[in-house]
């Protein structure tokens, strides 16, 4: 009986007496052990979405920009240097400060700056280089990119995402809203992409491709943190602002969505530091669409002019006039001859609509003008003296920009002025005028932005010609129990209107 052969201690003292003694029962036959180890860990959770799918569609069609440009002259005179500096102003350690230092450093200088330019001569003409990024938005070659990447140009050629370079001419520019449009030197057919019809949602997902620092086709990846800002770049901002990585060099360079669609056209950057910080600024897809559209087919954008200056309808300007929202655009100045002043638009009414399309701002108003055609009749909506009324406007051509004519001077002259206490300020009268003679420091006028020598053109839409004519308005205004009084104001060569708040004594 081999069992009653294992003792007690045979048993605790090991693993091996007993196991042979099994072995022994299952026939002296020894069985190797096989172990068994833990599953790795592995999560099973939702996966982010790749974007190579997209990248690698999309890539063939985004292209690097090189912009060839003549470089004028340093002025003679000029002794200016990086960052800023003057050479005769280095730094006592650098390197250079003994070429500049003291008479004879000095004369070294002038020397050497006499010599290049002796007998007028001036040394071989220079050249620079500047890189941005573009993409193709036809089979036959155009490409997009921004004004600023192009501007100053004589040669431009871009460089494929196989290595390819080819020669491109110059189609048009728009400053106004930084776009340009390049077409390919070439017979071949070119990827392209096309500009997406649906409106990008704050936290959609964004891909842009450019050409950041030169180094080639990159990717960043990111969302939509915002949409239609206005950086106060020009009149037609409509800026997508987004998270993805945008650095020297991608300007002109496209943002996709998911699909490939060409979302936005990057184009600026916040950035205190001068490198990326996570806020970049695309042209959307609607602003964009339009422009090329023009720039292709004329090489130039024409836009539909109003010609008048306006101003933002703040809540103090709304309740002086008895509107019941602030919104619409106040006109501040009617130009002499301009389309608006040929309809019967005057200084003091606020445009609430343009073909029924509701104006929200300044802003809005533009952009809506700026749609039409030359020559086109708009219906404008506008509030005067308490009532709405249609007014067919004949657009014009918007014009080049044109400096404004600057305010005419008289001899200084000291009458008697007039304090209106509850307004924060003291008016006189001027060459048929009324000025602002003092502002109060703690009156209402002063937080407006008012100060002495402003023009007071009209008073709640009366015009201002006399003291007097200043006096009767604010008396009116105040019967009528107005809790604001609005007042249009000249100054530096413009009009605006500044609503003060009054109360009665």
């Amino acid at each position: 009986m081999t069992l009653s052969l294992i003792t007690k201690k045979t048993l605790l003292g090991g693993t091996t007496a007993l196991g042979l003694g099994i072995a022994a029962l299952a026939g002296g036959v020894i069985n190797p052990v096989t172990p068994v180890y833990a599953d790795a860990v592995r999560v099973i959770a939702p996966q982010a979405p790749s974007f190579a799918d997209v990248v690698e569609a999309v890539s063939p069609a985004v292209v690097s920009v090189r912009v060839k440009s003549a470089i004028q002259p340093a002025s003679n005179n000029s002794g200016r240097g990086f960052r800023g500096f003057g050479f005769d102003q280095l730094p006592d350690d650098h390197p250079f400060k003994r070429f500049f230092d003291g008479p004879r450093g000095e004369r070294q200088f002038k020397d050497r700056r006499n010599r290049r330019n002796r007998g007028g001569r001036r040394g071989p003409r220079r050249f620079g280089t500047s890189q941005g990024s573009g993409f193709f938005v036809s089979e036959d070659g155009y490409i997009v990119t921004n004004h600023h990447v192009v501007k100053g140009g004589t040669e431009f050629t871009v460089v494929m995402n196989n290595g390819e370079k080819i020669d491109a001419k110059l189609i048009g520019t728009d400053p106004k809203t930084d776009l340009a449009v390049l077409k390919a030197d070439s017979n071949e057919k070119f990827t392209y992409v096309s500009f997406a019809e649906k409106k990008s949602r704050v936290g959609d997902w964004v891909v842009a491709v450019g050409n950041p620092f030169g180094l080639g086709g990159t990717v960043t990846a990111g969302i939509v943190s915002a949409s239609g800002r206005d950086i106060g770049s020009g009149p037609y901002d409509d800026f997508i602002q987004i998270d993805a990585a945008v650095n020297k060099g991608n300007s002109g360079g496209p943002a996709f969505n998911l699909s490939g669609e060409v979302i936005g056209v990057n184009t600026a950057i916040f950035s205190p530091s001068g490198g990326n910080v996570g806020i970049a600024f695309a042209i959307s897809a609607k602003t964009s669409q339009e422009v090329i559209g023009d720039l292709i087919k004329n090489g130039s954008v024409t836009r539909g002019w109003l010609g008048v200056q306006i101003q933002p309808v703040t809540k103090d300007i709304a309740e002086s006039l008895g509107l019941e929202k602030a919104e619409g655009a106040i006109v501040a100045g009617a130009q002499d001859d301009g389309p608006a002043a040929i309809a019967g638009i005057t200084n003091g009414d606020v445009i609430l609509e343009v073909d029924a399309k509701t104006v929200k701002g300044p802003k809005e108003l533009a952009k809506l003008i700026a749609n039409y055609e030359p020559d086109v009749v708009a219906k404008l909506t506008v509030f005067r003296d308490g009532e709405r009324k249609i007014i067919d406007v004949k657009l014009g051509l918007l014009p080049g920009p044109v400096k404004s004519a600057a305010v005419e001077k008289s001899p200084q002259t000291k009458p008697a002025s007039v304090d209106i206490e509850d307004l924060g300020l003291s008016i006189t009268p001027k060459n048929n005028s009324v000025v602002v003679a003092e502002v109060f420091p703690d009156g209402s006028a002063a937080g407006k932005g008012l100060k002495s020598g402003d023009v007071i053109v009209s008073v709640n839409g009366k015009d201002a010609k006399s003291v007097n004519d200043v006096g009767l308005a604010v008396s009116q205004a105040l019967e009528e129990d107005r809790k604001a009084i609005l007042f249009q104001i000249q100054s530096g060569g413009r009009n605006r209107f500044v609503a003060l708040p009054v109360s009665k004594g």
